[in-house]
């Protein structure tokens, strides 16, 4: 499954790639997020891996991150790797007249269980939905500093 996403953020591409750079700022951003590990390689190089610990609800997810391109601030790739399924996502960086930044996130998800081939199947709008969130979550952080972890339940 194949889709693309896009947000203008409206802050300049150096602020947008100071915030997005910062591993500590995922929390306020990446919802379910509840620890991160630096696994090996060089942070943001090519082939740096990190582990990445996540909670919705009742279900935990931990991802494996993979940097496959790191061309800032132009581009960011990766590979995430979970059990029963592989995500690649390229982001594009592209700054606007207005001296904003447009992000253009392309993402394909390759199931390896059965399980999750039925859920791109049959909900592959809960995956899109999920990666529209992050970015506008990001949005949100970069432009007024609102933070998902003073959101309430």
């Amino acid at each position: 499954m194949e889709y693309t996403s896009t947000i203008l953020i409206e802050v300049p591409i150096d602020t947008f790639v100071s915030i997005l750079d910062n591993p500590e700022n995922m929390k306020h951003w990446q919802r379910g997020l509840i620890s991160y590990e630096h696994v090996s390689g060089n942070p943001g190089s090519i082939g740096a891996k990190m582990k990445l610990n996540y909670s919705f609800g009742r279900r935990t997810m931990t991802l494996i991150e993979t940097i496959t391109e790191n061309n800032l601030p132009h581009t960011l790739h990766a590979h995430y790797d979970a059990k029963g399924m592989h995500n690649i996502q390229e982001n594009y960086f592209h700054e606007t007249e207005d001296g904003f930044t447009k992000w253009v996130s392309k993402n394909e998800f390759i199931a390896t269980s059965f399980f999750m081939r039925m859920m791109t199947v049959f909900m592959p709008k809960a995956f899109k939905k999920q990666s529209m969130q992050y970015l506008t979550d990001f949005k949100n952080f970069a432009e007024k500093g609102i933070s998902i972890q003073n959101e309430t339940a």
